[in-house]
């Protein structure tokens, strides 16, 4: 049993980081012949024999083409292994068995090849179905799917996903940002998704749809004037609406324990209040 890590052990952590970090998110094209060797040795270790046929597709889209071309009806998402996809989790074992001697199931041995080489398998008896990796992965500052001018997730076949910080949002949201509405943004069911609308259309144009309670004004627009607003199913939320150097005017959350303009606008630069009176905020 192990108890402890080396830190000779530890040491490596960062190796295999980097190298699941850059499997998972990897956008280079499949190749066909490593990804064939790949598919057969995961039904080798599965116990069964290779498919007699192995399609290779652009993405989920052909992948649901061809299975209905199959006869199969069950969808994309059903008996698939998620290739690589499944990066975070296989490095785990991965670490264990090469840093720590740990002797795992051979099964893996399949499951790391296709990570390393394709993109999500759709398994059969019969046949095999390989996705290429998608064109475009884009993520934010947290490594959350993110993009703000399109698609974070683009496969060649079409299949795209819109994420905003992290949350799956409708592709208009940001294809057409001009038919989002703060009306749209507040009666939005989904309040993960309502937040990230109020964000793309930005807060101070959506708090001036709102009866929005002035907290506190700073005599200095530079500092600007804490907000309170009753949000649909979100509750109670506090923003400083502040004019910034390029001359445009921002709302942004703020801790609800703010009770001041100047609290709140060192709380965003992490300043303590006689830092910030002395910036210049014009230039």
């Amino acid at each position: 049993m192990i108890n402890k890590l080396t830190p000779a052990q530890e040491a490596t952590f960062p190796l295999y980081r980097e190298k699941w970090i850059n499997i998972g998110l990897s956008t280079d094209r499949v190749n066909p012949l490593k990804a064939t060797d790949a598919v057969n040795l995961l039904y080798k270790c599965g116990g069964l024999p290779a498919p007699a046929n192995i399609y290779f597709v652009n993405g989920p889209i052909e992948a649901a083409a061809k299975l209905k071309e199959l006869g199969v009806d069950d969808g994309v998402l059903a008996s698939t292994v998620y290739g690589s996809h499944e990066a975070g989790w296989l490095s785990f074992y991965d670490f264990f068995q090469n840093e720590c001697g740990i002797e795992l199931d051979d099964k893996l041995a399949g499951l790391k090849a296709v990570a390393d080489t394709c993109g999500w398998v759709n398994v059969y008896d019969e046949a095999a179905i390989v996705h290429d990796r998608p064109l475009v992965i884009k993520r934010d500052d947290q490594n959350r799917l993110h993009c703000e001018d399109g698609p974070a997730v683009a496969y060649m076949d079409g299949f795209e996903v819109y994420a905003w910080h992290g949350t799956r949002i409708p592709a208009d949201w940001i294809k057409n940002k001009e038919s989002l509405t703060a009306s749209i943004a507040l009666t939005w069911q989904n309040i993960e998704q309502r937040r990230a609308a109020c964000e793309i259309i930005g807060w101070a144009k959506v708090l001036d749809s709102l009866n929005a309670k002035v907290v506190d004004e700073d005599e200095d627009p530079y500092i600007g004037t804490l907000l309170e607003v009753d949000i649909p199913e979100i509750g109670r939320e506090k923003f400083l609406k502040v004019l910034c150097g390029t001359g445009r005017t921002f709302a942004i959350p703020v801790p609800p324990d703010m009770t001041t303009a100047l609290d709140a606008n060192c709380w965003t630069y992490g300043f303590d209040k006689g830092e910030l009176r002395n910036l210049e905020f014009r230039t």
